[in-house]
């Protein structure tokens, strides 16, 4: 076992510094923080990155699927390696917390474990995940469901609304395509992780209404995504009778209530958005013919968001033929409800308790690079306070003195685990 890991002390100044210049990179035509997966910016934040990682002291490789990989070699190189780290890509007009907090924070944790000469029994693997936030092509989490085999040849042949392909995507970003998909065989049939933690904001208003600092993740929502067309008929809007209309618009509003009802009735953690409607032909003077509707349930809950999707989908089109529209409904599941190691889950909050440091249990209605990560190994997550529960958002907030905890308790819990059987 390593020795001193008591002194594992975050240096707020070091991390303050690392959040400014990062946060520099952005796209300036864009409101808030804006580094989408494949964009300019995001590109120049994976060189930065890079940079990051080598002065913190770690042998750096991007991987074939497009992580950016940092190695700090333990004593045994045979053994499975320690895994952390989360993604520094952003939401369109997002903030500067999300993501970043946990991959930083990883660097800090590297920086004290060298200052302090402690060097771990296994080697210590940092990642900056490629494209974690949602994108144009439907599918989030592009580089850690690479690494857990969940990324498909289908996936690549995704389409964007102007019809480019993920695939192609790929590879104006540098990265071959079938190199990609060859990822997939790597860590989900070969060296698997000996464990993850990943150290992120928590993104929501539990932790800070309950003026605790730490919240250790009991397991991260299922995500099942709904798309609802609705076929009515256009009719000229100043002739068309009320009661003899076939309005798509209409039967689309009520849907939106009805999803927003099932959110609101969930005995649990359970949550249901609408996101998008796209109206046709978008006259003003002709009733909506045709409506697209995008829509999302979350829920901890699996049985829960099952028996809702059922729910939802026979209101909707009851409603809808009510109003004289006709419904076609497509689900896909984004992510499966996955719960945290208890094992882990018991080292991070057990250290916290050793620490003296106050903690909740709490479950996590986002999804994380963890969510794909944990078909591979035992998985856990550290959260941080949000201020006000604002994320995805230019308001996002975490203090500083949070962060700082959330990075020792990151650091401890890894030297635990290190020599966890």
């Amino acid at each position: 076992m390593p020795s001193k890991p008591d002194k594992l002390t975050a240096v707020p100044e070091r991390i303050e510094a690392d959040l400014t210049e990062l946060s520099r990179i952005r796209d300036p035509d864009s409101n808030g923080w804006t580094r989408t997966v494949f964009s300019e910016p995001y590109q120049a934040s994976r060189a930065w990155m890079r940079t990051r990682m080598t002065n913190a002291g770690l042998d750096v490789h991007p991987d074939s699927a497009g992580n950016l990989v940092g190695v700090l070699p333990g004593r045994n190189p045979a053994a499975r390696p320690l895994v952390t780290g989360s993604h520094t890509d952003t939401v369109r007009g997002g903030g500067r917390f999300d993501g970043i907090v946990g991959v930083l924070g990883a660097l800090e944790v590297v920086r004290q474990l060298i200052e302090n000469d402690i060097q771990l029994e296994r080697d210590l693997l940092v990642i900056d995940f490629l494209g974690e936030e949602s994108n144009g092509f439907g599918l989030s989490c592009l580089g850690s469901r690479a690494l857990a085999g969940e990324l498909s040849a289908a996936d690549l042949d995704r389409k964007d609304h102007r019809g480019t392909r993920l695939g192609d995507r790929y590879a104006d970003f540098g990265l071959d395509p079938s190199d990609v998909l060859a990822a997939c065989s790597g860590w989900a049939t070969a060296r698997r992780p000996h464990r993850y933690v990943e150290l992120h904001i928590e993104q929501g208003p539990l932790l800070e209404e309950r003026n605790v600092p730490i919240g250790v993740v009991t397991a991260i929502a299922g995500i099942e995504r709904m798309l609802a067309t609705f076929t009515g008929r256009p009719d000229h809007a100043g002739t068309m009778p009320m009661a003899d209309r076939r309005d798509a618009l209409v039967a689309a509003a009520e849907a939106v209530l009805t999803v927003r009802q099932q959110g609101c009735d969930a005995p649990v953690h359970g949550v249901a958005t609408t996101s998008r409607l796209v109206s046709e032909p978008g006259s003003p003077n002709v009733v909506p013919g045709v409506v697209r509707m995008q829509a999302e349930m979350r829920s901890v809950d699996p049985g829960w968001l099952s028996a809702a999707q059922l729910r939802l989908a026979e209101e909707i089109k009851l409603k809808a033929e009510a109003c004289g529209v006709g419904v076609d409904i497509e689900w896909s599941t984004d992510n499966e409800c996955r719960p945290a190691s208890p094992a882990v889950h018991e080292t991070i909050s057990s250290t916290a308790d050793a620490m003296g440091i106050a903690w909740e249990p709490v479950p996590s209605g986002a999804t994380h690079d963890a969510v794909h990560i944990a078909r591979l190994c035992p998985m856990g997550m550290i959260f941080v306070p949000s201020r006000g529960g604002r994320s995805h958002c230019p308001e996002e907030w975490s203090d500083l003195n949070h962060i700082a905890t959330g990075i020792q308790l990151l650091g401890r819990t890894l030297v635990e685990l290190d020599g966890a059987p």
